[in-house]
C-alpha cells in the first residue's frame, strides 16, 4: 500500500483517467494534467473526480485479467466458498483460489489483488474526502461527492478488513489486528488498527455519508445515494451482531425497490436499471475490459476458453434444495444443455451450470455487475429480526421468497431452524454475487464441499476446512510488509 500511494496524485490520475459510464453525463480529466489540487478546487472536479471512481470499479489490475476490479473479489470470495463449482481446469484461471491456496501466498498476485484495489479506492476517496472544503461550487454538489468518498472509503475498509483481519467477534473487544487506517492522503507508514478500530471508522464514515446524501438524487446506479449508505450499514451491523441496528437499516434501504417479478427474473437479471437493484456497474461497449469482465469468467453463454470448458456450476446438493416451482431453479440448468441459450458445439455441457449471468453475445462479455440489490437487505432483514423477533423475521422472509416462489409458505422454524432456513434462501439468492467466503467467516462456519458435485482433483481434496483457524484470515502481501515497516504479518 505504502509503496502504491507514494504519490498521491499520480494515484488519482489512474482513478479519473477514465471516462465513467456515457450516462454519468459527467466530465474527467486527461491523464497528463490531472493533480489533486485541480480535483479539490470546484465542486465540479470533486464528483468528476467521483465519477472516475465508479468507473475503477471494473478496471483491470496490473498482474492478472482475472482481476477486473470488483467483479473479480466476486468471484475469488464465492470460488472458496462450496456453492460455485468448477468442471474443469480450463486455462487454469481461479484453479488456484479454489483450491484455498493463493489468499495464503504473501507472494501471490491473488493475495496481492484485493489490498491493492480496495487502497486505490481510499487513496482517491481521501483526496475528494479531505479537499471537499477546499472546493468552490454548490454545497450540494460537494455535500454528494465527499458522501459518496466516504461511502467508497467505508466499504473498502470493509471489505479489506473481512479479508486480512481475522473475524469480528460480536460481544468481544475484537483487539486483534486489523487493518492500517489510511484516513488522510499521504504516505507515511501505518501500523495495523485493531478490528475493533476499523469498524469505529467505517461506522463514522458511512453516517456522516447519510447525513450528507439525505437530499441528493443519484442519476443512474453506479453512483452511491442514501439507500446504498443504509444498505451498507446494514451489511457491518449484521457483521457485528448488531442486529436492531442491521434490521433497521436494511428496512429503510429497501424502501422504494419493488423486487423483480418471477415473469421478468431471468430476463432482467443482469439489467442495473431493473426494480431491485440498488448499486452496480453497467459496462458500455468502449469501456470493455475484455477478458477482464466479470462476464468473461461467470457468464454461461461468453465464448472464452474458460467459459467454453469451465462454466461454473451450483452445488448439486444446493441445488436439490430449490423447489421446482422456484423461478431461481432456472438460473442453473441440471442438464446442462441450455437449449434456450443457443450455445455453440464447442461449448462443453456440464450438469448445474448456470445462466443467471448472460453476457451481450458469444463474442461480448459485457454485463451489468450486481453490487447491492434489495433482495440482500430483506435477507439481512429476516437475519437480524430472528434474534430478536422471529414472527417479523417470518414475514420479511416470505415476502423476498414468495416473489421468487408462489407456493412457498409462511415459515414455522423457530431458532437455529430459523436462521438455517434464512441462510439457505441467502446462498440460493446471492449465488455468484460474492457473499460466500465473507459469510462463512462471519457466522464461524466451516467449509464444507461434501456430498456435491466438487471433484477431487479439481478441489485439491480440500472439500473441509474447520471454523476459525488461521486459512480463514488472508496473508498481508509481502510487498506491503517490505514498503511499510509498521505493518505486521498474520500467523502463517
Amino acid at each position: 500500500m505504502n509503496s502504491t500511494i507514494k504519490k498521491i496524485c499520480m494515484s488519482l490520475m489512474a482513478a479519473i483517467a477514465f471516462n465513467a459510464c456515457s450516462d454519468d453525463h459527467l466530465e474527467t480529466f486527461p491523464t497528463e494534467q490531472v493533480d489533486s489540487e485541480s480535483v479539490t478546487s470546484t465542486t465540479t472536479n470533486l464528483m468528476a473526480a467521483i465519477n472516475g471512481i465508479h468507473r475503477l470499479l471494473y478496471v483491470r489490475q496490473q498482474d492478472s485479467q482475472g482481476q477486473g476490479g470488483i467483479g473479480g473479489t466476486m468471484i475469488i470470495t464465492d470460488i472458496l466458498g462450496e456453492d460455485v463449482v468448477f468442471n474443469s481446469t480450463g486455462l487454469g484461471w481461479y484453479v488456484q483460489e479454489y483450491q484455498w491456496n493463493r489468499h495464503r501466498d504473501e507472494t501471490s498476485s491473488t493475495n496481492r489483488y484485493p489490498y491493492y484495489f480496495y487502497y486505490r479506492l481510499v487513496s482517491n476517496a481521501n483526496v475528494v474526502i479531505n479537499g471537499a472544503h477546499l472546493a468552490e461550487g454548490p454545497d450540494a454538489e460537494r455535500d454528494a461527492a465527499k458522501g459518496q468518498g466516504l461511502l467508497y472509503r467505508a466499504f473498502s475498509f470493509f471489505q479489506l478488513v473481512q479479508f486480512y483481519a481475522d473475524r469480528y467477534v460480536p460481544g468481544a473487544n475484537n483487539n486483534q489486528l486489523g487493518i492500517p487506517l489510511r484516513i488522510e492522503a499521504n504516505s507515511e507508514p501505518l501500523a495495523r488498527s485493531s478490528v475493533e478500530e476499523v469498524y469505529s471508522q467505517i461506522n463514522a464514515d458511512i453516517d456522516e455519508a447519510i447525513s450528507l446524501l439525505d437530499v441528493y438524487s443519484k442519476p443512474n446506479n453506479s453512483h452511491l445515494g442514501l439507500s446504498v449508505a443504509h444498505g451498507l450499514k446494514a451489511r457491518v451491523a449484521l457483521v457485528q451482531g448488531n442486529y436492531s441496528l442491521a434490521a433497521q437499516h436494511a428496512a429503510i434501504a429497501k424502501q422504494g425497490y419493488i423486487l423483480m417479478s418471477m415473469e421478468n427474473y431471468q430476463s432482467e437479471f443482469n439489467n442495473y436499471n431493473n426494480s431491485e437493484w440498488m448499486w452496480g456497474s453497467h459496462i458500455v461497449d468502449e469501456q470493455s475490459m475484455g477478458f477482464a469482465n466479470f462476464g468473461a469468467y461467470m457468464s454461461r453463454n461468453f465464448s472464452s476458453t474458460s467459459i467454453r470448458t469451465n462454466p461454473m456450476s451450483i452445488n448439486s446438493a444446493l441445488y436439490d434444495q430449490i423447489p421446482g416451482s422456484d423461478v431461481r431453479s432456472k438460473l442453473w440448468d441440471p442438464s446442462g444443455e441450455h437449449e434456450d441459450l443457443g450455445l455453440p458445439s464447442n461449448f462443453v455441457r456440464y450438469p448445474y451450470t448456470n445462466q443467471k449471468f448472460i453476457a451481450v453475445s458469444t463474442s461480448d462479455s459485457r454485463m451489468d455487475v450486481p453490487y447491492m440489490r434489495a433482495a440482500e437487505m430483506y435477507l439481512i432483514e429476516a437475519e437480524a429480526l430472528s434474534y430478536i423477533n422471529e414472527g417479523q423475521a417470518r414475514e420479511v422472509l416470505y415476502e423476498l421468497v414468495s416473489s421468487r416462489d408462489p407456493e412457498y409458505e409462511l415459515s414455522t422454524n423457530s431458532g437455529e431452524a430459523l436462521k438455517e432456513e434464512i441462510y439457505l434462501q441467502r446462498r440460493i439468492e446471492l449465488w455468484g454475487e460474492g457473499f460466500r467466503f465473507y459469510d462463512l467467516k462471519r457466522l464461524n462456519k466451516p467449509l464444507d464441499r461434501n456430498g456435491a458435485n466438487h471433484n477431487s482433483s479439481l478441489v485439491g481434496n480440500l472439500f473441509d476446512v474447520p471454523a476459525g483457524g488461521k486459512l480463514w484470515t488472508w496473508l498481508i502481501p509481502r510487498r506491503e510488509l517490505d514498503s511499510n515497516p509498521l505493518v505486521e504479518q498474520n500467523p502463517l
